[in-house]
């Protein structure tokens, strides 16, 4: 009945007094007659409102307000339902926002570190997707997947500070952590995919795509304007379907478009949204009706850099297919300017502007064209190890990608060919540096592989190069000979460069050097470089090169026999315990690291791909045992000998042996380490039969070229240390002792026997005389400490220690320790001087 009064404010309860009107219609609405009386009626009541509202101006309150309690409560009534907006949504939108509410309390709860509420919030999270999935024609809706995927790095992310950080989380806290990862394990897996799929491209997988349907015109085609111009797309296909650009206009390509379709994709190049899938298939439309060089030139340049555009990200590798198209494209240009020697690729030439006309081609003279073939070559070389990284190289398809490396390699040698013909043309100012990149290149594609492999490698590489093409670096005839074509790549680095490119060319032909057993020439190249001094200061990279590098070395040392040597050269690699990232293998995350997810993925990027990995079985092994060769002789010299003052050649060989001596029971060994940690103990108790039988039981020896040769050396040098271990641990128990029956007992001759307690004899390591005339060993005995004079001598040492750590104290807090005076203690060099205590009497 209310529709029937009107107070006196006319426009604002007569608009109140409609909206209820409306609002008890639309719930009550029963067909078009009762609109047609809804319409009737209002019109009937707003002409006596107006006649009634004239009325109660002169009366008072009158009309509607004589009806109401208080007027002012009206008014706010009527005022409040005017500020109400009635909106309607479906169900479906209702489950979105639900969604939406969910994720914000997941988001507040993570800031707040509440993971009691996030479980419970991703349980309800998880029990609204199965209906939205539905509606959503089967797909993931993109919100959820960004909030389980942001769920489980901030999970791990404080999983991996609570390792770090003492401070400890309450009892509720703790138990929502362990459910939620729990919960996320399970769940995320049923939804790997789009979780990949976010993280390699957050912002693009976000993005809601929108397909438009064009709808193709009924018009005739003689009606339809062609404007070449204005289009970018091609004609009808094979398929008989036509492609069509701006306005819906189809256009054919000419020759004298080219130019202008280029100008347009370059402009477009790296904006957003730009679809560089179909800017190639353009491109290629472009190649097939180009004219000349120059067009074909100028097309190749930007499908090729648009391919390499396909790749987001330095996480992710280039798609196999487009590489191989990029590689076959560019072998397509190489062929060109090869064929075409009056346009040249260069960088920094002036970039033809007008796109109306063809430049004019002058008899004799050279036009150039903007390019770099050299980054083409590093861009395929780069993007075929990021292939190699993400492939599994224990399947068949790291075999059949590893086979692009050939035609990788050849389009280096004609790369470098290409560039020689650039430098050595007067009219040209080609940059060195060019050629240095490629040279480099191509030396590290053969630094590592065997003699064999590479001269496969070239003479395959010279066969698919054209006979008229030859380099002057390293001619067509030396392929044959594998050493002096990397003696001859190195040379020409050294001589032409400098910094970084000149260290690692020096690295590469050390360590091709030692893969080919020539220890004594890659030790001195090494000590000449002086490479070790400022390692330090160069690149990740090459780091991890010079890392390689001393471990080929000290591998080759271990082949010469050279066991002393291979052990200082492998100390500092294999002492650290940190052999998978020092080389590249691998990720070896400590247990309280604070490796930061941006850093691990750098460490990623610069893994070697498998077929340039070093056995690291193999690198223990050898490491292990010649420790054993020179501290199980040791430990029984300073067993005998307590005066001398103690020295640890591997610190990681005592502490495994520690381990292996704590343990009670012994079972047969399983493994490289068990093998070797149990021939030590038998060396140790002068069972060298025994031991050398563990030792040369190790499967991985059969990896090493000529394993029965190592076997046998390794044989003979447990027999000789075998002989000083019995000497340095019976010599206080002796007066004289026969040579004779030191060979017998170690099966060795007395020539050899001779010769190894001569030398201990030398080198002080043993007080004793050997008479040649009787053949027997003399011992001289020491003067035996007291019990006391050893713990003096103990008590010496430590007071040493405490002094040399007061005096680094003292030099942190002073700074500079050259301006005092020298005193106790203070002695030459860094750190102390010669005498770690001090200078005593």
């Amino acid at each position: 009945m209310s529709r029937f009064f009107h107070s006196s404010d006319s426009s604002s309860d007569s608009s109140s007094g409609e909206e209820e009107l409306y609002k008890s219609d639309a719930e009550s609405s029963s067909g078009d007659e009762s609109e047609e009386s809804s319409e009737e009626e209002s019109e009937e009541s707003s002409e006596e409102g107006s006649e009634e509202s004239s009325s109660d101006e002169e009366d008072g309150e009158t009309g509607l307000n004589r009806f109401l309690k208080d007027k002012e409560e009206s008014e706010e009534e009527s005022s409040d339902e005017e500020g109400k907006i009635t909106i309607v949504k479906s169900q479906k939108d209702k489950r979105y926002d639900e969604l939406e509410a969910t994720i914000r309390l997941i988001e507040n709860a993570e800031k707040i570190n509440d993971w009691a509420v996030i479980s419970s919030e991703f349980d309800k999270l998880n029990r609204m997707i199965p209906n939205l999935i539905k509606q959503n024609d089967g797909k993931v809706p993109k919100v959820y997947v960004k909030a389980i995927a942001d769920l489980e790095t901030t999970m791990l992310e404080t999983i991996e500070k609570q390792k770090v950080s003492p401070k400890k989380m309450n009892a509720i806290n703790t138990r929502g952590l362990n459910a939620v990862r729990q919960k996320v394990k399970k769940n995320n897996k049923d939804y790997a995919k789009d979780v990949e799929a976010y993280r390699e491209d957050k912002d693009g997988f976000m993005e809601e795509t929108e397909v438009e349907q064009i709808v193709q015109p009924t018009r005739k085609p003689k009606r339809t304007p062609l404007n070449v111009a204005e289009d970018m797309v091609a004609g009808a296909d094979d398929s008989g379907f036509t492609m069509v650009g701006a306005g819906g206009r189809a256009v054919q390509f000419t020759p004298e478009s080219i130019l202008k379709h280029l100008r347009t994709i370059v402009e477009a190049r790296g904006k957003k949204n730009t679809d560089r899938t179909e800017q190639i298939r353009v491109m290629e439309k472009l190649l097939e009706v180009a004219v000349n060089d120059y067009q074909r030139i100028r097309v190749l340049l930007t499908v090729i850099s648009t391919r390499f555009d396909l790749t987001s990200g330095a996480g992710n590798h280039m798609p196999v297919d487009q590489w191989k198209l990029a590689e076959q494209d560019f072998g397509n240009l190489l062929t060109i300017l090869e064929t075409n020697r009056d346009i040249v690729v260069i960088e920094g030439a002036e970039e033809w502007e007008d796109d109306d006309k063809q430049p004019v081609f002058v008899e004799g003279e050279l036009f150039k064209i903007p390019g770099s073939m050299v980054s083409f070559i590093e861009r395929l070389d780069d993007e075929l190890t990021r292939s190699l990284q993400h492939i599994d190289p224990h399947t068949a398809e790291y075999v059949e990608r590893l086979a692009d490396e050939g035609a990788l390699y050849n389009n280096i040698v004609r790369a470098l060919l290409y560039v020689e013909v650039l430098k050595n043309n007067p009219k040209l100012e080609a940059s060195q540096d060019s050629i240095n990149r490629v040279v480099m290149r191509r030396l590290e594609h053969v630094y590592f592989k065997p003699s064999q492999v590479v001269i496969m490698l070239e003479d395959n590489c010279w066969k698919a190069i054209p006979a008229e093409l030859d380099s002057k670096i390293t001619p067509r005839g030396e392929s044959s000979d594998t050493a002096a074509l990397v003696r001859t790549l190195c040379t020409y680095l050294f001589s032409n460069s400098e910094g970084i490119i000149r260290a690692r060319a020096m690295l590469c032909q050390i360590y091709f050097l030692a893969l080919h057993d020539q220890y004594y020439k890659a030790r001195d190249m090494m000590l000449m470089s002086h490479l070790q001094e400022g390692i330090n200061n160069f690149d990740v990279n090459t780091q991890i090169l010079y890392n390689r590098t001393l471990v080929q070395v000290g591998l080759c040392a271990f082949r010469a026999g050279l066991v002393w040597e291979s052990q200082t050269a492998l100390q500092e690699i294999c002492g650290s315990n940190r052999q998978k990232e020092l080389l590249a293998q691998g990720l070896q995350l400590q247990r309280y690291s604070q490796i930061s997810p941006e850093q691990e993925r750098l460490e990623r990027q610069r893994q070697l791909p498998f077929h340039l990995h070093i056995n690291l079985e193999l690198l223990e092994c050898v490491y292990l045992t010649c420790s054993m060769l020179l501290e199980i002789p040791l430990l029984a010299q300073l067993g005998s000998s307590p005066e001398i003052r103690k020295r640890i050649i591997s610190k990681t060989f005592r502490r495994l042996l520690e381990y292996y001596e704590r343990q009670i029971f012994t079972g047969p060994p399983e493994n490289t380490r068990d093998h070797v940690m149990q021939a030590s103990k038998a060396l140790a108790a002068g069972e060298w039969k025994r031991s050398s039988e563990l030792i040369n039981a190790i499967k991985i020896w059969d990896l090493m070229p000529q394993s029965a040769k190592i076997k046998a050396s390794l044989a003979e040098q447990i027999q000789q240390e075998g002989l000083r271990t019995y000497l340095f641990t019976y010599a206080p128990y002796y007066d004289t002792l026969s040579v004779s029956t030191i060979a017998s007992m170690f099966e060795l001759s007395e020539k050899n026997v001779a010769a190894v307690i001569s030398r201990m004899i030398s080198h002080e390591e043993l007080r004793a005389a050997l008479d040649q005339v009787t053949g027997t060993i003399i011992f001289r005995k020491g003067v035996e400490i007291s019990r006391l004079q050893s713990l003096a001598i103990t008590l010496s040492d430590k007071a040493s220690m405490l002094i040399e750590s007061n005096e680094k104290v003292l030099e942190q807090r002073t700074g500079n320790r050259t301006n005092q005076p020298r005193g106790r203690g203070q002695g030459k060099g860094r750190g102390g001087g010669g005498d770690r205590g001090g200078d005593r009497n």
